[in-house]
């Protein structure tokens, strides 16, 4: 269940605005009288999946308005329990996440502060050995702190939703978070001598069918964990593992001198990051993420066949890449 709350000055738009919310069908609702400063509250109760329809209508009402607010809590229990909805259809139908939900979550991980380039640089170091040293616990370690999934789920939600600025913004903090990994790694590799008979490293250096599908796999499951409100620590680590490692271990053998074993971690890097976005947009858009206004949703709608496009023409040529390298150089690692 979810608790939404909206105060605004009291006028003539309380009716219009307790009229479209009682027309999405709330469990309960309560609509108080003016306080000193002349603001009335309402306070509407969803189920979990429910409410999205509400605020939308708000938002129309009180666009360009000033001096109001709505907000929205989660409801950890109520008494009496809430009978489960009736109507299986709407029940399989319903999204569990508003989109404002989303949004505020998502955005966060958008950001490059000291938090993110601190937790980058100590995960690289962590993955950079452990390739190294063909440690599995300390791989699996350093995709646990790596901060990477925020700025890709960014990227797609935000163009799911049409949204620009957050999609240059996540770009910008992928590709810094990328590139400080690539770049630490590449120095280490400049001092130290890599494993090449690690079969953790050599891994890396490898590009089939099952790298494109883990990567799918992680995408889809991480764009679900935020659409559905699960959390997403667990679809994290499993983003970690197609990006992290792939790109210590480009820059780690580029440091080394290993340009072509580290050609093909930066090309298992490429399709990765390409396969994660198209999977977390195709999620998005499947699962009903819209922009409100109808002139946002045209805009969001040109933006995914946009990106959706640009992702699949270049998982194709990327994946064309590696079946040539593979048809072409035999072995990935000659020992």
């Amino acid at each position: 269940m979810r608790l939404i709350e909206v105060t605004f000055p009291d006028g003539d738009k309380v009716q219009p605005i307790l009229k479209a919310t009682l027309k999405t069908e709330p469990l309960d609702h309560r609509l108080t009288e003016p306080d000193a400063q002349g603001k009335r509250l309402l306070r509407l109760t969803f189920r979990d999946g429910d409410g999205q329809k509400a605020i939308d209508a708000v938002q129309a009402i009180m666009e360009g308005e000033q001096n109001w607010r709505l907000v929205v809590i989660p409801i950890e229990a109520s008494v009496p329990r809430i009978d489960e909805d009736p109507d299986e259809a709407t029940r399989k139908k319903r999204r569990l996440a508003l989109r404002e939900e989303m949004f505020q979550d998502i955005a966060k991980g958008a950001e490059i502060n000291s938090d993110f380039l601190m937790l980058t640089a100590l995960s690289t170091v962590v993955v950079v050995f452990g390739l190294s040293a063909d440690n599995v616990a300390a791989v699996i370690g350093a995709m646990v702190i790596a901060p990477l999934l925020g700025p890709i789920l960014a990227f797609s939600f935000g163009s799911a939703l049409g949204d620009l600025p957050l999609m240059l913004k996540a770009a910008r903090t992928a590709v810094t978070g990328l590139a400080l990994g690539l770049a630490l790694s590449f120095l280490v590799g400049l001092f130290y001598e890599p494993n090449l008979y690690s079969n953790e490293l050599m891994s890396r250096t490898v590009v089939g069918p099952d790298s494109a599908a883990l990567a799918l796999a992680a995408g889809a499951a991480a764009a679900l964990s935020i659409a559905t409100g699960l959390p997403a620590a667990l679809v994290g680590v499993m983003v970690a593992v197609a990006l992290l490692p792939p790109a210590s271990a480009a820059g780690l053998l580029a440091g080394s001198g290993s340009w072509d074993l580290a050609g093909r971690a930066a090309l298992l890097l490429s399709i990765n990051v390409v396969a994660v976005n198209l999977s977390a947009l195709m999620v998005y858009y499947f699962k009903g993420v819209r922009p409100r206004t109808w002139l946002e949703r045209r805009s969001a709608k040109r933006s995914v066949y946009v990106n959706a496009g640009v992702w699949i023409t270049m998982i194709l040529l990327l994946s064309a890449l590696a079946a040539h390298f593979a048809a072409t150089g035999g072995e990935v690692v000659q020992l």
